[in-house]
């Protein structure tokens, strides 16, 4: 039987779930990676499942969807990939420390709650009870139990081995250099001298997505948004929900290329905790700055006066694929048939990466898709500027 040969580039999470639903299809899938699977921004994320974060639309849709599926694609999982997802649905615990920003949280949160996200407003005493050594500066707190947390690695790792056990193939150390065009549609991709052919081409590459679609030939204004995050020795206890200043919404959306940063605390599952985030578009400049760890640092500390002797063992950076109007591309591209694009999630990836690739395979199979995805498509302005 003749298959439908699906090369998917890019093999960080939103890639390996993307191989993973195109397999379990039928689809012959091979993966390729410049480098290794999970090494770029996948392993250098937090591992957030988040809907707290989202106002009401399309993307808080996905967010919704990938929330549904994240436990059933866990428990699908052989025993020790799902353990290694290290998959957590503690819940998050957004807080206000003014009045203004009380206000402020208070109403989105009325916002999401009417599009049908579970918010808990907590009072002084159940935000004490939740976190005991949270600041008692708070004005507001609402709390989200339908955020969870992952390894990202290893959730990326797991997604791949199972796209590779249901008959995926994959390739490290591949650059994509190019295309293979006829006719108006890509048949293939060019790897170190060689053409892969291709019926359908995956773009999952990430913040490289960009530089990837421009040597396909259709570029996409996907950009690199750096972020760092501080990783302190095992602190068990301490913080037991992922926590964040209601300040982190805004950074978010910001189009701002300048320094963004906002509190943003959450324990591993081995007791580290990592301290976040900030947001500076620089290119692919990968130098960690001391004055954006230190900014970082500052604010979590307001949040949890704990951490001010917590002892940091390391720091690291990654890039996170920014679209101006901060909404991720998925669909096939107008102007090179048989090109799709899979990215532009910013720093949501890990978390949209399930109803992400659900999307994409109902599209390419022809299934009515789980929700609207016109706002994801590639021939709006912000993508194709």
């Amino acid at each position: 039987m003749n298959r439908t040969r699906v090369v998917v580039i890019g093999a960080g999470i939103v890639g390996a779930a993307c191989a993973r639903e195109l397999a379990l299809a039928g689809f012959d899938v091979l993966v390729l990676d410049r480098g290794r699977p999970a090494g770029g921004s996948t392993s250098h994320g937090e591992g957030n499942i988040l809907v707290s974060d989202k106002g009401p639309g399309a993307e808080l849709a996905l967010a919704q969807l990938s929330a549904r599926l994240w436990p059933q694609l866990v428990a699908e999982f052989e025993p020790r990939a799902a353990a290694a997802t290290e998959f957590d649905p503690k819940g998050s615990i957004v807080v206000a420390t003014t009045e203004a920003g009380a206000a402020a949280l208070l109403a989105f949160a009325g916002t999401q709650a009417a599009a049908g996200v579970r918010t808990e407003r907590l009072d002084a005493a159940a935000v004490a009870a939740a976190e005991p050594a949270l600041t008692r500066e708070v004005t507001a707190a609402v709390h989200y139990p339908q955020d969870a947390q992952v390894q990202p690695a290893g959730a990326a790792l797991a997604l791949l081995g199972s796209a590779l056990h249901h008959g995926a193939r994959l390739r490290t150390e591949a650059e994509v250099t190019g295309a293979r065009v006829e006719g108006g549609r890509i048949t293939g991709v060019r790897v170190a001298g060689e053409v892969v052919a291709a019926d359908v081409v995956v773009n999952a590459a990430g913040p490289w997505s960009g530089p990837v679609s421009a040597r396909l030939g259709a570029p996409i204004a996907v950009r690199p948004r750096r972020g760092e995050v501080l990783v302190t020795t095992p602190m068990p206890g301490v913080v037991r929900h992922k926590v964040y200043d209601a300040d982190y919404v805004g950074a978010v959306g910001t189009g701002s290329g300048d320094l963004q940063t906002s509190a943003v605390v959450e324990s591993t599952r081995g007791g580290t905790v990592l301290i976040g985030s900030s947001r500076r578009r620089v290119g692919f400049d990968d130098t960690i700055r001391p004055d954006v760890l230190g900014a970082i640092a500052a604010k979590a500390v307001r949040l949890f006066p704990a951490l001010a002797n917590a002892a940091v063992m390391r720091a690291y950076g990654g890039f996170r694929p920014y679209v101006d109007d901060h909404l991720p591309v998925l669909g096939e591209d107008p102007r090179l048939g048989n090109l799709w694009h899979a990215t532009g999630h910013e720093g949501a990836g890990i978390g949209l990466s399930a109803g992400t690739a659900r999307l994409l395979r109902e599209l390419l199979t022809g299934e009515q898709p789980s929700m609207p995805v016109d706002e994801f498509t590639v021939d709006r302005p912000a993508v194709l500027a």
